[in-house]
């Protein structure tokens, strides 16, 4: 049977859909990603923790549940926004459907409602909360005060572990949130890679002797975490450094560069970036609210820019070995364009 439950945001605007994930209410940070496929990347990225995720693309699920493509060992979105769920999915990978899974993962998703509207609300507005409730919602204050905290903390590992094999390149990649994929990436070129809390000390890891440090992706303000950016200040110059997302943001603060909120951020597969020395464009998924200040960066240059606003999407330190980037070189579902770049910090230890 059918429940009624409705989405408000924060600016008053209320919009009626029907609940098919588990049967509860939140609030969150509602945010919209634009990937045609990859939903179940999006629901298992760490990066998503704290945020109503919005699917632009109209039908979700026609692939159903396969866990060998999830990102992490569960789904991180505070709530699902859908125009049309799939309840007979096609694939033979496929284990379970899209509505058993997030009820089994205890997340209250919606479908029926308008996702162009509530998208058009968000480009024009910017990035608001909202809430899932299943009777009117009336109390503004408390959603205005909503915000994504302690999301590093939450999400990273609890204790260090190893992968891979002996032999190879070793990395320590600092788990800020990291989607599963950039491991498999590594360890698909032969790397042993350890895997550490967050918020590991520089002594630690340089303790484990890597021939070079990776750090992930993740969620939250990337200014809210002082400590590791101590850290990563202090690792600079001493192993071949590779940053993602949340790793780039963190290691420009590092190195006395600034960072800021997006209106509405980047979330999809489809954003063209840049590469400023050659001026070759790439496609690229993306997955982030924040954006290093290219006019602030203390050291280093600006290697890539974002095609449709220009905003920083990369930066090489040259005098530091050390390179970031705002995309995801290792989209599991694609595109694959960037994925070159793990060969570009492979060459660079051992070189």
């Amino acid at each position: 049977m059918e429940k009624k439950i409705y989405v408000t945001l924060q600016n008053g605007k209320v919009f009626e859909g029907v609940s098919f994930g588990a049967e509860r209410e939140t609030v969150g940070e509602l945010v919209f990603t634009t990937g045609m496929t990859g939903y179940l990347e999006t629901l298992t990225d760490p990066s998503y923790f704290g945020q109503i995720v919005t699917q632009t693309f109209p039908l979700i699920g026609n692939y159903g549940v396969i866990p060998a493509d999830f990102e992490s060992e569960k789904c991180w979105v505070s709530a699902y926004i859908v125009r049309e769920k799939c309840d007979a999915p096609s694939n033979f990978r496929s284990e379970t459907t899209l509505e058993n899974y997030l009820k089994g993962q205890g997340i209250p998703a919606v479908y029926g409602i308008d996702t162009r509207e509530l998208t058009r609300i968000v480009r024009e507005a910017g990035v608001m909360n909202a809430a899932i409730t299943f009777r009117p919602f009336h109390d503004f204050e408390t959603l205005a005060a909503y915000r994504v905290t302690g999301a590093v903390g939450a999400t990273t590992v609890k204790a260090p572990y190893a992968s891979g094999k002996e032999g190879g390149p070793h990395v320590v990649l600092y788990d800020f949130g990291a989607k599963r994929n950039i491991e498999r990436e590594l360890v698909r070129r032969g790397c042993r890679v350890t895997v550490v809390p967050a918020f590991y000390t520089a002594e630690e890891t340089l303790a484990l002797r890597p021939d070079g440090i990776m750090l992930s992706n993740g969620p939250g303000d990337p200014a809210d975490n002082p400590e590791i950016i101590a850290n990563l200040a202090k690792l600079a110059g001493k192993k071949p450094i590779f940053g993602i997302c949340l790793g780039h943001q963190l290691f420009a603060l590092a190195m006395g560069g600034q960072t800021r909120k997006m209106k509405y951020g980047h979330r999809g597969s489809n954003q063209p970036v840049k590469e400023v020395k050659t001026g070759r464009v790439f496609i690229s998924s993306q997955n982030h609210g924040y954006e290093v200040v290219s006019d602030c960066l203390k050291c280093g240059t600006l290697s890539f820019v974002n095609g449709n606003d220009g905003t920083c999407e990369g930066v090489d330190y040259p005098e530091l070995n050390a390179f970031t980037v705002q995309f995801h070189p290792e989209a599991c579902s694609g595109p694959h364009d960037a994925n070159f770049l793990f060969d570009t910090f492979l060459a660079r230890m051992k070189g």
